[in-house]
């Protein structure tokens, strides 16, 4: 069995910059065991798919509450900012692998003028955060009803009949 997996080159600048980080920080003396730990910033993956009405976003944000998610519009881009606080249960000596990200992430995206910035709606279930955003009424494509054969007029008479 073949198995697929998304590579994603920036993840791995990231996990870069936490070493860094992590490494500046053991060498500057700092205490206070938890924070190597919650200072990270990560990116959560995003879906984005376009149907005849709306804009959809759906992000994987798993584990992190309601209350800890902020989503705004300004100027044609939609922000998403949110927190994964690391559980405070267990010490971070006691770990023997954290592979899990933690802290804060901002996610931004350019709108295009068809979005109406007025009809936006936001749902949070099973750890994905779905954003729909409705397009304007001129933007919607519309469908035209084309007629069969020459003589039909629009009232399903003839054009002979009619005059």
């Amino acid at each position: 069995m073949t198995l697929v997996t998304r590579w994603d080159p920036f993840r791995e600048f990231v996990t870069i910059q936490d070493r860094l980080n992590r490494l500046f920080r053991e060498s500057q003396g700092s205490e206070g065991g938890q924070e190597s730990l919650t200072t990270s910033s990560f990116a959560p993956p995003v879906d984005v798919y376009e149907d005849e009405h709306n804009v959809v976003l759906k992000i994987e944000v798993p584990g992190i509450e309601e209350k800890d998610i902020d989503v705004r519009i300004e100027n044609n881009t939609l922000t998403v900012h949110g927190e994964r606080k690391f559980e405070k249960e267990e010490k971070e000596e006691n770990y023997r692998r954290v592979e899990r990200q933690y802290g804060s992430f901002t996610r931004t995206f350019a709108l295009p003028n068809t979005v109406d910035a007025e009809k936006v709606q936001a749902n949070y279930d099973k750890g994905v955060l779905r954003i729909q955003l409705a397009k304007k009424a001129e933007a919607r494509p519309k469908q035209i009803k084309v007629n069969v054969g020459s003589e039909r007029t629009l009232e399903g008479k003839s054009a002979s009949k009619a005059a």
